[in-house]
């Protein structure tokens, strides 16, 4: 069932007479915009804000009584296009009677430009006084200005869509445990801490909820994680190794050739590290080490293939990458960064959550060594903000990367990506009012975005002891649970459903009856993790995507699988995985309930679907692909790409006329994978002469 807002727009172009000067005689008011004239009536008693209206300007207030025909989520709010440039405005709701009110909400400066924003939950009959006071509008600004009423349907929590039991773990006790993450190649999860001189893992057995202890002590680490930890296999032999973030710089430890040895490195290069995340910055399959910088630019660390890492700064070292604002005061405050393809280009974007006063930031990759900031153009560069950590995912199974700012302070923002619609990264669409957000009062440092429930729809956990359900329609609802908290997510007894450690403590998702899948990956022209891999599912619930990412909220470090619920479906039509080379491996049929290993390259010499759809002629082939569709069973192609037997894409073409051209490839032996009008894969082998 579709969403539905009601919102009826009044606009009052002209001062409202005084009858509005105070509660006896409020304005009757229902959903929509309304002007406020000068405010020149009863002062108002605060609710919020702390104190009154100052001796120096003339105390004043403008009243407004609403009683609602039905319960309904409510925000009023001050920040609208009505207001530019916005003013310093102040609020108050009271319930009760003119001579004995009771606060209930209001609010001071959550909106932009110290403008006003509160939600709540109003109730069928009852009247609520609305009244706007000058605490923060002297002489000069007292001239007017509008506000906003809307009315949204309540979103009733959903009944618990999940359980979860604790185990508690006497031997999870390093100095800090926040890292979940497969160890031994087993793509199972493990848990690991790290101590002074010690690393200790928490190997997942065969058996649920077991595990085997084995430390692995260390020298050289002068910086412990004391603000976040990233785990990828940046020396690629197999073994993840660590990123050790403190507010003096980061530390490395780095697996030897068989996984039962770790070295100490700390580069030495003072940052105040918040986030920190490997990620492929120049797509030249090497993974290399990022970290925010609190007071400064971001840094990183690349890569040159054979471990040696060297040292650059945004906007600072020559040859660098823009990674981090130019602009003048706000190069700093950069909290936390989510690496994720946003354009469905194939190349890793980044999200910048920002702290102290600075919008987020959006900075499109655009090839070799070229970042862009495109904040702007997608319109997320909202102030005030204050958030520590993102939660980044396709809410709407649209195929595109939407972003929740989740606030550590303050009110969240949900922003539509309408890439799916413009094909292009263009403005995304604030729909805060009436997702839920808008009414979720939690806020918290780290926030992180999974499908906990398996239904196919990707959930958030943060704070407030609750994790915000998706409800579908871009709606979620919290449901709480004792003691639950942001935390390390894995699937710690391999059964399919993410648990969440924390501390010594791991809290296993009971199973419903929804199915899952789990994909793990073995890159080979890519990072061996598949850090900024694309995959893509199929089935009856529609698409789903995951972006494969080092480092989840502020803080934390999560499984490097991708895990995907699917509902009570139980077929799984397609699974693609698009690895950061180009190459696309691409599975039919998959079974759910599993773990699909996809090793790159490896779906690429078996035809995508039977030999009977298709065949191509002449072959060998000089100039040009004929392409003869098996009239029984008709395909309509869209779409070429052509790999080498090394699984590189060397070629993309649109198929024209059932024809593929190919003169300019040279001599050999080559992949053609087909695309057709639903998105789904084909491949034959040709030979070029």
């Amino acid at each position: 069932m579709k969403k539905i807002t009601l919102t009826l727009v009044l606009l009052f172009a002209v001062q409202l007479s005084r009858a509005q000067d105070s509660c006896a005689s409020a304005l009757t008011i229902s959903a929509g915009v309304y002007a406020v004239g000068t405010i020149n009536g009863a002062l108002p008693t605060p609710c919020n804000g702390g104190d009154a209206v100052p001796v120096a300007y003339v105390p004043a207030g403008e009243w407004y009584a609403y009683t609602p025909s039905q319960n309904y989520t409510v925000t009023i709010t001050s920040d609208i296009s009505q207001n530019t440039p916005r003013k310093d405005t102040r609020f108050h709701v009271y319930t009760g009677t003119c001579d004995a009110l009771s606060c209930f909400a209001g609010d001071d400066d959550s909106g932009s430009g110290y403008s006003s924003i509160d939600v709540f939950n109003v109730t069928a009959g009852t009247t609520y006084y609305i009244a706007w006071d000058n605490r923060w509008l002297n002489t000069s600004q007292n001239t007017g200005f509008s506000f906003q009423l809307i009315e949204a349907p309540i979103v009733v929590p959903p009944v618990t869509p999940i359980t979860y039991v604790t185990q508690n773990v006497a031997t999870i006790n390093s100095g800090y445990n926040i890292c979940v993450v497969d160890m031994n190649g087993d793509h199972k999860d493990d848990i690991v801490g790290v101590s002074n001189n010690n690393l200790r893992v928490h190997y997942q057995g065969n058996t649920p909820g077991t595990f085997t202890v084995t430390d692995y002590p260390f020298t050289n680490v002068s910086n412990m994680p004391g603000w976040s930890m990233a785990a990828g296999d940046y020396n690629r032999d197999g073994y993840n190794d660590l990123i050790l973030g403190s507010g003096s710089g980061l530390s490395i430890l780095r697996s030897n050739s068989t996984g039962t040895a770790y070295t100490g490195i700390t580069p030495g290069e003072y940052i105040f590290c918040q986030r920190t995340n490997f990620a492929d910055l120049n797509k030249d399959g090497n993974l290399d080490l990022f970290s925010c910088h609190d007071v400064d630019d971001n840094v990183y660390y690349l890569n040159d293939g054979a471990g040696n890492l060297t040292y650059y700064q945004s906007n600072t070292t020559p040859g660098s990458m823009n990674l981090s604002s130019t602009t003048s005061g706000q190069n700093g405050g950069n909290y936390s960064t989510l690496f994720t393809d946003f354009d469905n280009d194939g190349d890793t974007d980044v999200f910048i959550s920002k702290c102290s006063g600075p919008p987020c930031q959006l900075i499109r990759y655009d090839g070799g060594n070229v970042y862009t900031n495109v904040s702007a153009i997608a319109g997320i560069n909202v102030t005030p903000i204050q958030t520590w950590s993102s939660a980044v995912a396709d809410f709407d199974n649209d195929g595109d990367m939407d972003v929740i700012i989740t606030a550590s302070s303050g009110t969240h923002k949900f922003f539509r990506n309408n890439f799916e619609t413009t094909n292009t990264l263009s403005a995304f669409t604030n729909i805060t009012a009436g997702s839920g957000w808008d009414a979720n009062p939690s806020t918290n440092i780290d926030n992180v975005a999974y499908d906990f429930d398996n239904d196919g729809r990707v959930d958030v956990l943060g704070g407030g002891n609750k994790i915000m359900f998706n409800q579908g329609n871009n709606t979620f609802a919290g449901v709480s649970y004792s003691g639950i908290a942001v935390g390390a997510v894995g699937d710690l007894n391999n059964d399919g459903f993410l648990d969440i450690q924390n501390g010594a403590t791991i809290r296993y998702a009971v199973p419903n009856n929804n199915n899952w899948i789990k994909v793990a990956f073995e890159g080979i022209q890519s990072n061996r993790n598949g850090i900024g891999a694309r995959v893509e599912i199929y089935g009856p619930w529609g698409k789903q995507i995951r972006d494969v990412r080092s480092g989840e909220g502020f803080r934390y470090m999560s499984s490097l699988n991708a895990h995907f619920g699917i509902g009570t479906a139980t077929t799984i039509d397609q699974v693609i995985v698009r690895w950061p080379s180009g190459i696309v491996d691409t599975f039919n049929n998959v079974t759910p309930n599993q773990t699909l290993m996809v090793t790159e390259g490896a779906s690429l010499g078996v035809n995508a679907f039977e030999n009977s759809v298709f065949t191509v002629y002449p072959n060998p082939v000089k100039d040009q692909i004929n392409i003869a569709i098996n009239t029984a069973n008709p395909v309509e192609f869209t779409t070429a790409s052509i790999f080498d037997l090394n699984g590189r894409m060397v070629q993309e073409a649109v198929v024209q006329n059932q024809t593929v051209t190919v003169n300019q490839l040279a001599k050999g032996t080559y992949i053609l994978q087909l695309k057709d009008a639903q998105g789904k894969n084909y491949s034959q082998k040709f030979i070029k002469e």
